[in-house]
């Protein structure tokens, strides 16, 4: 039974909120079974002989052991670090769906004006609904909003609201999950959640966005950059990491 399968399970029996926090403390505790070198997670600087696996479709060696951070949440730890200044000017940043690594990240810089929210996650800050952030125009520097719009409906509200509060001359990083279709894969309709677990991946998934995502973003008054950093890592840090190579969004607001 793979990670995921494990969560299924207990999705049923514990709020799905809690399970967080939960499955860390377990996989920490079997940590001690994969003691090694192989692989290091630079979100908390442990190392093992393999990251365990994970994913609707079993993606092995992908789930750090120690503090539960995906190839996403490892590729982006790497992006802030070497390639923005996030960590060392001042800044006000708005953080949705905090992934529990980033966010201890962040909490941790004093140059960094820190909120996270979230709409039921329990160690987000304050409670806050992406279509509806009750905070004023022009608030925030930076923006990390991952793998989040896919959950929403009203994407379009989403974005514009992302776009609403960030500052002029101001960037969010925007990613979720990725088809190598030209058009956005949606159906509002379907409310089914195995018929949207086999259609978008996730029983809590709305879409799969396809190329077309720029346009959605652009519509909401972004100018879109697709970073490359990824695809220029060495491949031995690829490796080391395990890491995927996907563009990273990140969606400017003009001055």
């Amino acid at each position: 039974m793979t990670t995921y399968q494990l969560k299924q399970l207990a999705e049923k029996v514990v709020p799905k909120k809690y399970l967080r926090v939960m499955g860390m403390y377990a996989l920490r505790a079997s940590s001690v079974l994969y003691m090694g070198n192989q692989v290091t997670c630079p979100c908390c600087n442990h190392q093992f002989s393999s990251f365990a696996s994970y994913g609707y479709v079993k993606r092995p060696n992908v789930l750090c052991r120690w503090c539960l951070s995906l190839e996403r949440h490892r590729g982006l730890w790497l992006f802030l670090h070497q390639c923005t200044d996030v960590l060392q000017r001042n800044i006000k940043l708005l953080h949705f769906a905090p992934e529990h690594q980033l966010q201890e990240l962040f909490k941790s810089k004093p140059n960094i004006d820190y909120l996270s929210a979230d709409l039921d996650m329990p160690t987000a800050m304050v409670q806050m609904d992406i279509t509806n952030i009750t905070l004023p125009d022009n608030s925030f520097d930076v923006i990390i909003c991952n793998h989040v719009l896919e959950h929403v409906p009203d994407d379009h509200k989403a974005m514009s609201e992302l776009y609403r509060v960030l500052k002029p001359g101001g960037w969010a990083i925007l990613q979720t999950p990725m088809s190598a279709q030209p058009l956005t894969i949606e159906d509002l309709t379907i409310t089914d959640p195995r018929e949207r677990e086999r259609l978008f991946g996730q029983d809590d998934h709305v879409r799969t966005y396809g190329a077309d995502k720029k346009d959605r973003l652009e519509k909401a008054g972004f100018t879109v950059e697709l970073n490359k950093f990824l695809f220029l890592l060495p491949n031995e840090t690829i490796q080391r990491y395990a890491l995927s190579r996907e563009d990273i969004w990140i969606a400017h607001k003009q001055l």
